[in-house]
């Protein structure tokens, strides 16, 4: 490949990286039909890979991209039936001279909104957001969700079909519909920095900007949103984490644990302002997920301040996260602080609880091991050992737990078959 023809290479790929879903956004808040948007935008972006290397790369790619997609529907639009292919055809082109819009992440927004419509299924909801807005492939979001690939793909195929033919308004929702749809959003933007969460130096670079994105939705959701508390929370939860990163891998890569983390590398700044959003959601006196799991990361960080952790209060907290907003996560995070604070018995309770839902959830066999392990006369923990590690997809973190087990990847001991 000559020199022009990958610097277009290269050109086209980071167009797509940095600004794939605010274009399918904005092409979609036009059509009403994400599926022909997202052809329309793919049929861009091949075109960039034949025309750049000749004619070279444009000083604005994403206008030269938004300008192709458009044409594309309207060459789609054209095959339909007359009355329809005049009225697409003239809002596509009078808006092809038009400037790109300022305001751009509030498209991104209004599509997120829109994937949250009571119309659309509710398991489906935030991975049709993760992949058409936030640029997430089907088969990263069924890992997420512990559902195959092609079976996502199809869910998700069935819901932009369900958009294209209810033609659903591209709207922000009105004030008394927003608590229903804004749950929805918020679990998507918190899904999408979870799948960045655990890149490593020199993973995927889209990685990384993904964590980016999510964090800058967050803050631009709170600022939209001042009088809810969840959005806040939310962003809270996302810089407490965030400040941790620097020590959550070593320069090569390997994995931190957070106990054994050294504090004095936390960003001190985002805890600083992570405390004071999760102050300010506090103030509306109104539960929500997003501000129980923050306050569960703001115990973790005073750690830095005091020395220890505070297992009662992390107890209190996931206590508080198991019995209003229910799920397998919260029941394991229960079961660790337990574990933690040496309540053996009401941690194995707790896992119990949840055993039959997360045969394929790795923190509820990370837990399990850590608990038989620390019981005398327990079952022998080579089965869980051996299950921890075949869930455990990041190969730093399987070779901690490994060493901290004293086996194999593979889950046998070192030096003999499990027991």
């Amino acid at each position: 490949m000559s020199g022009t023809a990958e610097r277009a290479r290269r050109a086209a790929e980071a167009a797509a990286r940095h600004s794939y879903g605010r274009l399918l956004a904005l092409l979609a808040a036009r059509t009403r039909d994400i599926a022909a948007a997202e052809d329309a935008l793919a049929e861009a972006l091949a075109s960039a890979l034949r025309h750049w290397p000749e004619a070279g790369v444009p000083d604005n790619p994403d206008a030269w991209l938004m300008t192709a997609a458009r044409h594309t529907l309207a060459n789609v639009a054209r095959h339909r039936a007359v009355a329809e292919a005049v009225a697409v055809d003239l809002a596509l082109l009078a808006d092809e001279a038009a400037p790109e819009p300022a305001a751009l992440p509030d498209e991104r927004l209004k599509l997120l909104f829109v994937c949250a419509h009571p119309a659309i299924d509710p398991a489906v909801r935030t991975p049709l957001m993760l992949q058409t807005v936030l640029g997430l492939d089907a088969a990263r979001i069924g890992a997420a969700f512990l559902v195959p690939g092609p079976t996502m793909g199809q869910r998700l195929v069935r819901a932009k079909a369900k958009i294209r033919d209810a033609r659903l308004r591209f709207e922000l929702p009105q004030r008394d519909d927003l608590p229903e749809r804004l749950h929805d959003v918020l679990e998507a933007i918190y899904a999408a920095y979870g799948t960045a969460w655990d890149a490593v130096p020199g993973a995927d670079e889209g990685l990384h900007e993904l964590a980016d994105e999510a964090l800058y939705l967050a803050r631009l959701l709170a600022s939209l949103l001042p009088d809810e508390p969840e959005p806040p929370g939310l962003l809270a939860l996302m810089l407490y984490c965030e400040a941790r990163r620097p020590a959550r891998r070593t320069a090569d890569g390997a994995f931190v644990p957070l106990e054994q983390q050294d504090a004095r590398l936390w960003r001190r700044e985002l805890v600083i302002e992570a405390e004071g959003l999760l102050t300010t959601a506090a103030r509306a006196g109104r539960y929500g997920r997003f501000q129980c799991e923050a306050a569960i990361q703001s115990v973790h960080v005073q750690r830095a301040i005091t020395g220890r952790t505070a297992h009662e209060a992390l107890i209190t907290l996931y206590g508080l996260l198991a019995a209003r907003s229910p799920s397998v996560g919260a029941q394991v995070g229960l079961a660790a602080a337990l574990h933690a604070a040496g309540r053996l018995t009401d941690a194995e309770a707790a896992l119990d609880a949840v055993a039959e839902s997360a045969s394929d959830y790795q923190p509820y066999w990370v837990v399990r091991v850590h608990l038989l392990r620390s019981q005398a006369g327990a079952a022998p923990a080579g089965p869980a050992v051996a299950r921890a590690l075949a869930l455990t997809r990041d190969a730093a973190v399987r070779r901690h737990l490994a060493a901290e087990w004293g086996v194999g990847d593979g889950g046998a001991a070192e030096g003999g078959p499990a027991r």
